[in-house]
């Protein structure tokens, strides 16, 4: 069962641009954000999660992206079984970002 909720690229923007005090977390493969990428994103590998949860910070709100929201929703269900309950999927990723808010952004 999900207990994630999801986030849409518009939202995100807002938090961005309001500078709220919370976590983004890319979660694509480097050869991805050789491509595009939002700068504010804490680069961590999906694959590689487990190993660095010490930074991801359990009491602030965490927003996980990938490209369009897959593997993502992977993540933020681990992180929910590892205890983190402020958690939301980036829903359409990077792809929707590139899409709505971006329209220069290189896709893939």
């Amino acid at each position: 069962m999900s207990i994630f909720k999801e986030i849409d690229v518009k939202t995100l923007k807002n938090k961005l641009d309001d500078d709220d005090d919370f976590m983004l977390i890319d979660v694509r493969e480097d050869k991805e954000l050789e491509v595009c990428k939002i700068d504010q994103a804490l680069h961590i590998p999906m694959g590689i999660v487990s190993a660095r949860l010490n930074e991801i910070d359990s009491n602030k709100p965490v927003v996980i992206m990938c490209k369009s929201g897959g593997r993502s929703a992977q993540v933020c269900q681990y992180l929910n079984e590892n205890g983190y309950s402020n958690i939301y999927n980036l829903n359409g990723g990077i792809t929707s970002w590139a899409l709505e808010i971006d329209s220069d952004m290189a896709t893939y």
